[in-house]
């Protein structure tokens, strides 16, 4: 365990990317692999704004991090950034982060928050649901604020009926249909892959189906990929050099591939630097890739993007305002809870303006309800791991 303190205010990799300058892809192709990746040219980032607070508060705020690192440039680290900036909002002391080490400290490192008297914790991840709501149970007067955790109850907003517990669900499946439509449109041989972490792990299995999707509604005899690394954790999401050897193996055996999207944490960026030295097509996951993992920039055409910061952040604005949430709080197209990230350097020759419009038809249709992801296929997370494909 460890115990990290920073400040609010510090730029990030997570802020600069929510100040991106907009621009259009002029980037030269780079002869490596399949010389499918491009220069990313003349790209900058401005200068993020500094959260402005609009009052102040006593609350003390902790956050639980799952298996890995506060600085992992993906789940852990934009569910920090959304602690770092409600903190920063609503005028209260800068957050703690514990570090989690292994699967089975994650009781402790919450109950060590809750032993230093802290009234707001955020506990990141899937694997930290039994955990945080054993202790939303036990500890009424503390809020928790649980990444990515599905609250089972009669009720599925309601889910476990307590008022001190509020779960921000993604809808996964969203987010990778578009990537999948993406995907189908830039590939030349017509075999795409997406590499998760663990078919055990619900928001991964909604995403590489949803992606599987989204390719085949574009072209419907595509060959879609879907294999996942370990049951293991701690190698499914916290391993890099086993995601790239992974992926090198994969490749090795499927050639054919030009378009591979990562959904393994930070053993994903692994996949990434083997996606880079193939140079082939990448899409990123969670968060905006290109920022977090700029040595591999170079092939990272999109992410599918869960708005993580966003949504933590406004959990924490949302007790402070005393209007406290509980439940399952649901995040998708319709509040602008997923998406996809910018295309950068390929904008404009890769990603055409068709493929642009195409994508955004599918997130209007999905936000007003008219285009469910998981179809036609209905192999989104359904309580059994997926076998992949």
């Amino acid at each position: 365990m460890r115990m990290q303190r920073r400040h609010a205010g510090v730029a990030s990799l997570v802020a600069v990317s929510l100040a991106l300058a907009a621009c259009t892809g002029s980037g030269s192709a780079i002869d490596v692999g399949k010389g499918l990746c491009r220069e990313v040219g003349d790209i900058t980032a401005a200068t993020p704004e500094p959260v402005e607070a609009t009052g102040t508060s006593d609350l003390k705020i902790g956050l639980v991090t799952d298996v890995g690192t506060l600085d992992d440039k993906n789940f852990n680290e934009y569910s920090w950034v959304g602690a770092q900036q409600g903190a920063a909002s609503i005028g209260a002391p800068s957050p703690q982060a514990i570090v989690t080490q292994n699967s089975a400290d994650y009781a402790t490192n919450i109950q060590t928050l809750l032993d230093d008297d802290y009234n707001v914790i955020v506990s990141v991840g899937f694997a930290l649901g039994a955990a945080t709501l054993e202790a939303a149970t036990a500890n009424p007067d503390v809020h928790f604020i649980g990444v990515d955790q599905f609250q089972a109850g009669d009720d599925p907003v309601a889910g476990a009926g307590l008022a001190n517990y509020e779960s921000l669900i993604f809808n996964e499946a969203q987010a990778g249909y578009l990537a999948g439509i993406v995907a189908a449109n830039i590939s030349q041989s017509n075999v795409i892959a997406a590499i998760g972490g663990s078919g055990t792990i619900p928001p991964v299995v909604n995403y590489m189906r949803g992606y599987e999707n989204g390719a085949k509604s574009v072209k419907p005899d595509i060959t879609v990929h879907l294999k996942y690394v370990s049951d293991d954790l701690s190698v499914a999401f916290n391993d890099p050099a086993t995601g790239k050897s992974f992926t090198d193996q994969f490749l090795s055996q499927n050639a054919d591939t030009d378009v591979m999207f990562q959904v393994a944490g930070k053993t994903g960026n692994g996949v990434l630097q083997s996606v880079q030295a193939a140079g082939i097509y990448g899409i990123g996951v969670d968060v905006d890739q290109w920022i977090s993992t700029p040595d591999q920039a170079v092939c990272i055409v999109t992410s599918a993007e869960k708005h993580l910061t966003k949504a933590v952040r406004e959990g924490i604005e949302a007790l402070a305002g005393s209007t406290a949430r509980a439940g399952n709080v649901f995040y998708g197209a319709d509040n602008d809870g997923i998406g996809t990230a910018p295309y950068y350097q390929f904008d404009g020759n890769v990603i055409t303006d068709e493929i642009k419009t195409a994508v955004t038809d599918a997130f209007n249709a999905m936000a007003d309800g008219s285009l469910d992801p998981c179809q036609p296929s209905g192999l989104c997370y359904a309580g059994e791991a997926d076998p992949g494909t």
